[in-house]
C-alpha cells in the first residue's frame, strides 16, 4: 500500500473533524478549511491507488509496462521539442 493512501485517508478524517468542529463552535473559516483538507486527502488517497495500480501491473506485466512507459517517453520527447 502506497504511503499516500495512508496519509490521504488521515487527512481525510482530520478535514472531516475539523469540518464538524467548526459547523459545532459556529466557525465557518474551519468549517471551510476542513473541507479543502479533506477533499485534499481524497485526491491524495486517490492518487496512491493510481500508483499502486501501476505497481501491480508492472510487477504482473513487466514487458508491458515497459513498452508503454517507452511510449509515453518518446512522446514527451516529442511533445518537448515542440
Amino acid at each position: 500500500m502506497d504511503s499516500n493512501r495512508i496519509e490521504g485517508a488521515a487527512q481525510n478524517m482530520a478535514g472531516r473533524v475539523q469540518d464538524a468542529a467548526g459547523g459545532l463552535i459556529g466557525d465557518t473559516g474551519m468549517q471551510a478549511a476542513g473541507k479543502v483538507r479533506a477533499a485534499s486527502g481524497q485526491v491524495q488517497n486517490a492518487a496512491g491507488g493510481a500508483l499502486d495500480s501501476v505497481r501491480e501491473f508492472a510487477s504482473d506485466q513487466p514487458l508491458t509496462a515497459l513498452v508503454v512507459a517507452a511510449g509515453v517517453g518518446f512522446l514527451l520527447g516529442a511533445l518537448a521539442r515542440g
